[in-house]
């Protein structure tokens, strides 16, 4: 699936319309440069799951956990990796507590970092590029 979003409001809007599309226990990687969206993305996910609290970027805390307004993906838990050494820096904050639990989504920024945490689990990728300003191809697999 690929769609162009012209402004931020319709990266947001495509987040959440894309919410209805996962099951607890999925893994969503978010792949895309600085500013790409990803967060505007992540808000967007949040509404579709009928999230009431902010969200933020968890650049500095690394995992923010929403309980959402579902019955069956309870969790939505936002990971960004952008600032570890490596997946044992996750592991030391609780992420296993998480990672494909029937009652939880997580979303991870910078998943490269943490491949070894993800073998033989069932993701999807979203990749978010700049075609311009406000412009970006979202690109999921």
């Amino acid at each position: 699936m690929q769609i162009i979003t012209k402004s931020q409001d319709e990266t947001y809007k495509f987040g959440k319309d894309l919410a209805s599309h996962f099951r607890g226990g999925d893994i969503l990687l978010l792949i895309g440069e600085l500013g790409a969206g990803k967060t505007t993305l992540m808000k967007g996910l949040a509404a579709g799951f009928g999230v009431e609290n902010e969200v933020t970027s968890p650049t500095f805390t690394l995992m923010n956990h929403y309980k959402t307004q579902q019955t069956i993906i309870k969790n939505l838990v936002h990971i960004d990796t952008y600032r570890l050494k490596d997946e044992y820096e996750l592991k030391d904050i609780g992420v296993e507590d998480y990672l494909c639990e029937p009652d939880s989504l997580c979303v991870i920024e910078w998943p490269e970092k943490i491949v070894g945490l993800l073998k033989n689990k069932k993701t999807f990728n979203i990749t978010i590029e700049h075609l311009g300003e406000n412009k970006r191809k979202i690109t999921m697999v």
